[in-house]
Parts: C-alpha cells; structure tokens; sequence
C-alpha cells in the first residue's frame, strides 16, 4: 500500500539586506522575487531607494525555498516560490518562514516604521496568500502587486480583511507577455470590489521593474 505522509522539519532560509536596522528605520521594504530569479540579483534593482535614503529605508529580499538549475543540470540558478507539486505544503511553509523572518525583522526596528511588501511575478501569488492569512492579525501599509495576480482561490473573506482600505499597487509594462494592462485593469477592478484603495502604473516595457515607477513608489506618501 502506498501513502503519502508529511513531516516537519528544520529548513535555512536566506535573504538579502540593505541598510542596518535601527530606531532610524522608518520604511522596511519586505520585496518578493519573481520565477527563476534570486534574491541576491532581485535586490539590485531596489539599491537606488537605499541611496536615497540610507539610514531611512531598509530593503530585505527573501529568497523561494526551491532552488534549481535554470538549464540543465548546472550554471546558473534560480529559486522558485511553489510549484503545482504538493502545492498545499508549499503554501504553509512559505506562509511560515516570511512570517518568522518578518517577526524577526520588526524586532530590529520601530513599531511605528512603515511596512511595504512588493512582489514580481510568481512573488505576487505568495504574497497575497500569506499576508490574506495574516491580515486578522496585521496588514502591511501597502501592496505592490507588480506583473503578477492576486489569486482567486483566496477566500473572500480573508480578502476583503486584507483588501479593505488598504493602499494596493499594481503595476505592469505595456509590452508584459504575462500581465497585459488589460489584465492590470480587470485586476484592479476585482480588488478594488473588496475595498482595497487601488493605484495602477503603466510603463513602456515587457515583464520587469521600472526604476522610475519604484521610486515614485518609495517617495509617495501613503494614506493616513
């Protein structure tokens, strides 16, 4: 006879830092790679809003559990957030360890430093998850959705005490094979039902950040 069984076990997780925590801190910016890609590398693109403020603006970028080879069986490697494989265990434990290393995070730094939580592509489907479950609990004082979806499998109810008045970007490049601006729209709609306070950005480009739209994002104040 044949069974699955599940067990739990110690795991090391890593993520990438920029900027020291500190009572200085008053943005920490909790960012979510996409698909294949690598926390080391992701953060990169979010250097330019540490140099803008150094001593303000704290960046941590957590890395996907799964780790593989992107071609092949060696050169270079990316990280994965889940795959349809044992897809409930996977949403647990990822929902676990952002937790924990949030909580570890906070600790470092003042209660009243401003959360955002940004996610690329694959990220934005494990960020919604995880913070929809949380949300009875804390929410983030805003949600970048950036070329990527918020899932419909998210119960109504957790969505809307997620959603409800909170400031929520989406954003999407007009030439993006997987988030059309349609689609950015259509979505923005959707979560908007819930009563999340939606802001939507274009930009000209396919599936990637945008510097410029990143640090509008950081400069803007958000809603009291």
């Amino acid at each position: 006879m044949l069974l699955e069984r599940h067990i739990s076990v110690a795991r090391t997780a890593r993520y990438q830092q920029l900027g020291e925590l500190s009572p200085a801190t008053t943005q920490l910016w909790l960012v979510l790679h996409g698909y294949g890609q690598l926390a080391e590398y992701f953060i990169r693109h979010f250097a330019p809003l540490h140099a803008a403020d150094p001593v303000g603006t704290v960046i941590v970028a957590p890395e996907g559990l799964s780790r593989f080879y992107l071609t092949g069986t060696g050169g270079r490697v990316g990280a994965s957030w889940m795959t349809k494989a044992d897809r409930l265990a996977e949403i647990d434990d990822q929902a676990s360890y952002l937790t924990t290393l949030l909580r570890h995070l906070q600790a470092q730094c003042p209660a009243t430093a401003r959360l955002t939580v940004l996610a690329f592509s694959q990220g934005t489907a494990t960020a919604s998850r995880w913070l929809a479950r949380e949300a009875a609990q804390w929410r983030p004082d805003q949600l970048v959705l950036w070329a990527g979806d918020f899932p419909a499998d998210i119960n109504a109810g957790a969505a809307q005490q997620l959603l409800n008045g909170l400031p929520v970007a989406m954003v999407s490049g007009d030439q993006d094979e997987y988030v059309s601006l349609t689609k950015l729209h259509e979505l923005a709609a959707t979560l908007r039902q819930h009563g999340a306070l939606v802001s939507t950005y274009g930009f000209a480009g396919g599936h990637t950040l945008q510097p410029d739209i990143l640090r509008q994002l950081h400069a803007t104040p958000l809603p009291a």
